[in-house]
């Protein structure tokens, strides 16, 4: 009689050249650039407008966080001009940035000037028409109630004037 080997479960190795989810990766991408910069923390660049208040976040950003030895030291990218109105805020800027990261992070602030980017603004909508034409399709379909609402929606898209 032949050795019989006890027979292996049948382990197919992992398949590779699958889709991964796009946030895994993204996380991953997205915390190696924030070190990079010196953000331990990103939610201090996520945040910044909560953090800073308005004001500030209107015209800087933060934009690097390097320790030293004297403590510190947050580069913010700021609009030109801007530069005098930080260096009176800048005592209250570490503050609120400490009691957000909870310890001693920032001791001084540093301006280099240049333009922000604007913020992200949505489409501009034109506005859709009140009223449909009294001899539109849309207003005569005989069908589920949200279909024709959104049939006559589009009716009224229709009538925009450009």
């Amino acid at each position: 009689m032949q050795d019989e080997k006890p027979k292996q479960p049948d382990t197919s190795p992992a398949r590779r050249n699958r889709t991964a989810p796009v946030a895994r990766d993204a996380a991953e991408i997205g915390a190696g650039v924030f070190a990079r910069a010196g953000f331990r923390n990103p939610s201090l660049v996520l945040r910044w407008a909560e953090i800073a208040g308005p004001d500030v976040a209107r015209v800087a950003q933060p934009v690097r966080l390097s320790e030293g030895p004297g403590g510190g030291i947050l580069v913010l990218k700021a609009e030109p001009g801007a530069s005098l109105f930080l260096q009176h805020e800048s005592r209250m800027l570490c503050e609120r940035v400490n009691a957000y990261l909870g310890y001693q992070a920032v001791s001084r602030l540093r301006c280099v000037q240049g333009p922000l980017p604007s913020p992200g603004r949505g489409k501009h909508h034109r506005p859709i028409a009140t009223e449909v034409a009294p001899d539109d399709p849309a207003l005569s379909y005989d069908g589920p109630e949200g279909l024709k609402s959104a049939l006559i929606k589009l009716a009224k898209a229709r009538q925009r004037p450009d």
